[in-house]
């Protein structure tokens, strides 16, 4: 019986764009066809389904995805039954157009009913054509939803879905809905079951994290939930994103420094230093708000570590404007910051806004801007020399390790460490937490080449050494199931320890 059952069991493949709630997302996706009895595709094998999980923020979005569907459609081709699936914000926002344009794709989904996808799956395969289904609200929280983790030792937790905010370059809310947020004892619950199976770092996601409880009347929800975090054994750092500035509360700085598992590190978008261009793109806050915020994080944690996210060439952005962002970025000294060129998307107030920039002055303003945060955060980076640093080991971090003979991990301040593992190398495994002390710093991360002064194993490292995938169980959805439902190994019991 066992044989006829593996006979038809089908293998898949996700392939993820954009942000991490999409990361979060597609672990629900591998989480719910692995409960339906699909297996991950090898990486050198054609799967039997591909889903795309796409993201709609940056205009080359469409691009890759359509240029990837192209790609497979031969593949498609010489593989009688393989099946492609979209979802995503792209497939939110383009719907039955992807079907039009790719006719060989089977289903389209939106970002409110993720569960669908096996059944969709399998009405296509029963009706030979392709299956769209695009809900305009939430149909099941897709933390409900079960989970495929991809990592034994870091998680993503959701505590929200949505945003209520209405940027004027974001077409996220649209695609996303408004906020939607969970109960604290859910949230929790969650974490506990990670913490459960191994995980020793948890990342508390939404789009906007800090007006959490806004479903519920405590705006306090936020800070309260940080602080809850703490009392749960075996976790040992929590991270959270994004904050919004508008919304970030003096308790959530008291929370975070008080709080000895929460990391001193704050993603917290600035999108722009000048005035005028937070007020076009909707962002209810200024520059002074900001500023103020980084400088009571910093009075109440010295160490910590600040990253944000920068807009470069916003319609109407003159040069004055772009000379306060930089006048910003230096008085914030930022650790990291990931910049971009505005991206204009149909569907966006900014869209249709006079000033839009020619594509060479923004260019020159973005390289501007990358080399004045560059020169920052090798300056804030070559502070961190001669000083000791722990490590959480991490998988692929670093693409030269293997030629330099380095692993590779991240700070408790989140910044990229790659260490020399010294004679016991060979038993540092990823998961695992390593005592060192930096000796280098580049832009984009600190180097340690000198023997780590500790090495701790810990149950997330056994469960990478045991290749075990830590996953969360679902209330029932009532899934259809194709050959036998994938067994669910359970964490051995050991000493445990992003």
């Amino acid at each position: 019986m066992g044989e006829g059952l593996a006979t038809v069991s089908k293998s898949y493949k996700v392939v993820t764009y954009g942000c991490q709630m999409n990361v979060h997302d597609s672990e629900r996706i591998s989480g719910l066809l692995e409960q339906a009895g699909y297996v991950r595709a090898a990486e050198v094998d054609d799967p039997d389904v591909v889903v795309f999980n796409t993201c709609a923020v940056r205009e080359n979005a469409d691009n890759r995805l359509y240029g990837n569907l192209g790609h497979l459609r031969p593949v498609k081709d010489k593989h009688p039954g393989m099946q492609i699936a979209v979802g995503g914000c792209l497939a939110q926002k383009d719907r039955s157009e992807i079907v039009r344009r790719a006719p060989w794709v089977d289903v389209v989904f939106g970002t409110h009913n993720i569960g669908s996808l096996p059944v969709l799956l399998e009405r296509a395969r029963h009706n030979s054509s392709a299956e769209v289904e695009i809900l305009e609200s939430l149909d099941v929280f897709p933390s409900t939803l079960p989970t495929r983790r991809e990592s034994t030792y870091a998680g993503w937790v959701s505590i929200s879905v949505g945003c209520n905010n209405t940027c004027t370059f974001c077409i996220v809310p649209s695609l996303r809905g408004k906020e939607k947020d969970r109960r604290p004892g859910d949230v929790l619950a969650e974490v506990r079951a990670l913490v459960a199976e191994g995980v020793l770092e948890v990342t508390l996601l939404g789009q906007n994290v800090n007006s959490y409880g806004v479903e519920f009347g405590d705006r306090l929800a936020f800070g309260k939930l940080l602080r809850a975090t703490g009392e749960i054994e075996g976790l040992e750092r929590v991270r959270f994103t994004s904050p919004h500035p508008k919304d970030f509360t003096d308790d959530v700085i008291a929370a975070m420094a008080e709080t000895p598992n929460v990391c001193h590190s704050l993603h917290m978008p600035l999108q722009s230093g000048s005035d005028d261009v937070l007020k076009a793109m909707r962002r209810s806050y200024r520059s002074d708000r900001y500023l103020g915020i980084i400088e009571k994080v910093r009075a109440a944690m010295p160490d910590a570590a600040i990253t944000t996210d920068i807009i470069v060439g916003f319609p109407g952005e003159t040069d004055a404007d772009f000379e306060r962002t930089l006048d910003v970025v230096r008085e914030a000294r930022f650790s990291s910051a990931f910049t971009f060129q505005y991206s204009k998307r149909p569907g966006t107030p900014a869209a249709t806004m006079d000033g839009q920039l020619p594509k060479q002055v923004v260019q020159e303003r973005y390289e501007r801007l990358i080399a004045a945060v560059e020169e920052i955060t090798w300056a804030e980076n070559k502070k961190l020399v001669g000083e000791p640093v722990e490590v959480l080991v991490a998988v692929g971090e670093g693409r030269k390790d293997e030629r330099t003979g380095r692993m590779s991990g991240r700070a408790r301040d989140g910044r990229l460490v790659h260490f020399d593992g010294g004679p016991d190398a060979g038993s540092i495994r990823p998961g695992d937490i390593v005592h060192t002390v930096a000796t280098y710093a580049a832009p984009h991360h600190l180097n340690a080449d000198g023997a780590p002064l500790a090495h701790r194993r810990t149950r997330a490292g056994d469960a990478y050494e045991a290749g075990r995938v830590p996953r969360t169980s679902a209330v029932s959805l009532g899934l259809p199931t194709l050959g036998a439902p994938v067994a669910v190994p359970t964490a051995t019991a050991s000493a445990c320890d992003r």
